[in-house]
């Protein structure tokens, strides 16, 4: 086949996917900024819906917010060390703790929210705090920080340059902060960009969890689109694609970033 003829064919399928993929969150977006969606651009554009669904749902975008860099914090102060533990550790239950990792995304969020609710949910006080929320977060979310900064460190060569930090006489606290972190800065900062963005749309877990007073900005989409109008929903939708869209390029360019050192 000619080689023109085939790059048009792969183009031209690539749009139709981006095409089928895009023009239902096109839709969506235009449906929260038209006066009346059924009747379409021809009843005006507005921002009423949007300036709506901040009166009514900006406690759940904040709480989204607070989740998400409590998470992110916790997430680095544990799966920081957890990586550089597994790199270092040549005992054969290593590899299955670096397994047993992945359950929390294997497992479905609602069998993982079912399981939190039998253990804790019968402290009343824990129950009905963003703390309980926060726990399910970062059980799902750390095993993304540990994979995206163990990958880094067992690509930049961390024992030799330990071993010569050593030689030199700097000891476990000053090798750790000074060699291993800067040098995956990167895995740090890709792990950081994906579990504020994995915490910010999660929704099965929080579904489960959340109380009245708890609800986090996915799960007030899903009541915005179930209670009230459809242009009410859609507002809500862009607000959320205003939040993640800036989120899903910063990882896209810590990918980047992350690809001379490796």
């Amino acid at each position: 086949m000619n080689p023109r003829i085939r790059f048009a064919l792969q183009l031209s399928f690539t749009l139709l996917v981006c095409l089928f993929m895009i023009i239902p969150i096109a839709m969506s977006v235009m449906a929260g900024l038209t006066e009346n969606y059924f009747v379409g651009l021809k009843s005006g554009l507005t921002l009423r819906w949007v300036i709506e669904v901040w009166q009514l749902y900006s406690d759940t975008i904040w709480l989204s917010i607070k989740l998400a860099l409590a998470c992110l914090v916790i997430t680095i102060l544990i799966g920081v060390p957890a990586a550089y533990g597994l790199l270092r550790s040549r005992r054969r239950w290593a590899n299955a703790i670096e397994e047993l990792l992945l359950l929390p995304v294997a497992v479905p969020g609602l069998a993982t929210a079912l399981a939190l609710l039998l253990a804790y949910g019968s402290y009343r006080e824990f129950r009905g705090s963003w703390l309980f929320i926060l726990v399910g977060h970062v059980l799902f979310t750390l095993p993304f920080m540990v994979r995206a900064v163990l990958s880094v460190m067992q690509t930049a060569r961390l024992p030799l340059l330990e071993e010569a930090a050593a030689s030199l006489g700097a000891n476990f606290r000053q090798r750790f902060f000074t060699v291993v972190v800067p040098n995956c800065l990167s895995g740090i900062l890709a792990g950081a960009l994906m579990v504020v963005t994995l915490s910010i749309g999660e929704f099965n877990i929080t579904w489960m969890l959340h109380t009245p007073l708890t609800k986090t900005l996915p799960v007030g989409l899903a009541d915005s689109y179930a209670s009230m109008r459809l242009e009410v929903g859609s507002a809500y939708t862009l607000i959320f694609l205003v939040m993640i869209v800036p989120l899903l390029v910063a990882i896209q360019w810590a990918g980047r970033l992350s690809s001379p050192r490796r």
